[in-house]
């Protein structure tokens, strides 16, 4: 009696992509929609819900360098046609889906940072890829770290490394004295605990507490990561040696 599925296009933690396609073909044969948040992914790879046979596909604009506040959402008009039922009653704005002022220069602002984002992503993608596998093979070669979901298809400007043998508080503090870097989601930054993610794909606690998540981006440059590699190594044998390991 399932009637609605949600999964994340990529893992906003660990940048790996899940095989949408196949679950809506799952999803179909259950007679359930497929929803998919795809705020970490759009603009990164390419996107096509027909396709890939999702009734609903949610992004927002912030994370492809357009305005906060504003976004957009994919509903499936046909094989399937998916109907929603409005959230907000009055105006009868969006075709009655959502009465209120529209915030205009948030949805241009959204066009044409897809339209930017469209026109560079194939580029973008190489050089990203390219900058990240620098990081991970400059860090991973020095300190032992391994990777968070390797060897599963990926974002190209996500990282999520593990750490073993330090701990998790001594090393986001050493890092972060240098770089930005983060121990999970912005979502859950005020949250102590180690990240669900990580735990739900069989990390075990304390290397889920010792793991890092790098982002990078179109302004990212190759000394910008040369420097973040520097400055975990330097961290990391600190650590080892405070450690006495």
């Amino acid at each position: 009696d399932t009637i609605l599925a949600a999964v994340m296009y990529a893992n906003n933690e660990t940048g790996v992509i899940q095989p949408m396609a196949e679950i809506s073909k799952i999803a179909a044969e259950h007679g359930t929609l497929l929803l998919t948040d795809a705020t970490q992914a759009a603009g990164k790879i390419p996107l096509d819900a027909g396709k890939d046979g999702i009734g609903m596909l949610a992004l927002s604009a912030h994370k492809l360098y357009g305005p906060k506040g504003a976004g957009a959402l994919f509903v499936r008009r046909r094989s399937p046609r998916v109907r929603l039922a409005a959230q907000l009653d009055g105006g009868g704005h969006e075709r009655g889906m959502r009465s209120g002022t529209l915030n205009v220069p948030g949805i241009v602002g959204l066009g044409r940072a897809c339209a930017i984002a469209s026109d560079e992503m194939a580029g973008e993608a190489v050089r990203l890829a390219a900058l990240r596998d620098r990081l991970e093979n400059g860090i991973i070669a020095k300190t032992g770290a391994l990777v968070n979901g390797a060897g599963a298809p990926r974002l190209p400007h996500v990282s999520n490394l593990r750490f073993p043998d330090v701990k998790g508080a001594d090393l986001l503090r050493g890092v972060t004295r240098e770089i930005a870097v983060s121990s999970g989601s912005a979502c859950t930054s005020a949250n102590p605990e180690p990240s669900h993610v990580l735990l739900a794909m069989g990390i075990p606690e304390d290397l889920a507490h010792s793991s890092l998540r790098f982002g990078l981006g179109r302004f990212t440059t190759e000394p910008e990561v040369d420097r973040a590699i520097e400055t975990v190594i330097n961290t990391v044998r600190s650590l080892h040696a405070i450690y006495n390991l």
